[in-house]
């Protein structure tokens, strides 16, 4: 396998800093996957420990109260399964095999966290995310449960795009792809939960603010490239997937997978320094409320980067 050069990836300017019960929380979060039966044991239990769920959490939230890091912890691990459901184990080669799983998991959706029979249909996918749905309800912050609900319905329809270009190996466009990554990666509803972790979410007159907006779509893409960046390395050792950042510029652009490797790099670099220079400019303004919605998203940059280094996951 070629091994691509990371080395001209910048590193994110922010604290590199870890929650002090992250490793209590991985084990605690793999125990509440078993139980409800979101993995077994064996190759699925394998690939989530792998994941390193709680070491992505305890780095975006190293100040967070435990049962806020729980939360997210156990996102993270949801959201890892059925991405490697979809990848590896072929729920998403084809839309007709993934819209029942879609279908059932929007159901519970629907709900909103109140407590009810589960969907058969769903399996202990939809019994791990009811039960997410549910303590998020139970922290008494509706707007963030109403905010969640729609990036992860969001988040599964875009699962559908994705299973529809496998099925007819079609590489999706460089300005479609950046569009629909920012829903696949699953940033979004992760960015909520952090809010909640941090307690700080902007006025509804902020939130939709041009300059907060372009920021917070800017973190989504920095988080993905890095994750595309990173994860490219493990993608070249299985079968050819058109979604990642390299493919998709090799492919549209006519570079070798080299260039484009460098071309995603360069344009991960930019984006970084657009970002500090749009954050200062919201810092610089000293509106009430924005310090924790900003801190959330420096410490997810810092986040990703350090835990891609380390991950097995792309190992």
């Amino acid at each position: 396998m070629r091994r691509f050069d990371l080395s001209g990836l910048l590193e994110p300017p922010f604290a590199a800093r870890r929650h002090p019960a992250t490793d209590r929380v991985a084990t605690e979060s793999l125990e509440w996957a078993r139980r409800l039966d979101l993995i077994g044991a064996g190759r699925s239990e394998h690939r989530l420990r792998r994941a390193g769920a709680a070491e992505l959490a305890g780095r975006a939230c190293p100040q967070a109260q435990v049962d806020r890091l729980r939360l997210l912890t156990d996102l993270f691990s949801w959201l890892f399964v059925v991405d490697d459901a979809c990848d590896d184990d072929g729920l998403g080669n084809a839309p007709t095999r993934l819209a029942p799983t879609v279908a059932a998991l929007l159901d519970v959706l629907d709900r909103h966290g109140v407590p009810a029979e589960p969907v058969p249909a769903a399996g202990g996918l939809g019994v791990a995310l009811a039960d997410i749905c549910r303590r998020v309800r139970g922290q008494r912050r509706p707007e963030l449960l109403l905010c969640l609900v729609s990036q992860l319905r969001e988040y599964l329809l875009a699962l559908l795009w994705e299973a529809s270009n496998r099925e007819q190996q079609r590489v999706p466009g460089v300005a479609e792809y950046l569009q629909m990554r920012r829903h696949t990666g699953g940033v979004r509803p992760s960015l909520t939960l952090t809010d909640l972790a941090y307690a700080g979410l902007p006025d509804p007159g902020q939130r939709v603010d041009p300059a907060l907006t372009a920021l917070d779509d800017l973190a989504v893409d920095l988080v993905c490239w890095c994750n595309d960046l990173f994860s490219h390395r493990k993608e070249q050792d299985t079968a050819a997937d058109p979604h990642n950042l390299v493919t998709v510029l090799a492919a549209h652009t006519g570079r070798s997978e080299q260039a484009a490797f460098d071309l995603a790099t360069g344009w991960f670099n930019d984006g970084l320094a657009r970002y500090l220079v749009r954050e200062a400019a919201l810092v610089a303004r000293l509106e009430a409320g924005l310090e924790p919605y900003l801190a959330a998203r420096r410490s997810w940059l810092r986040a990703t980067y350090d835990w891609s280094l380390r991950a097995d996951r792309y190992a």
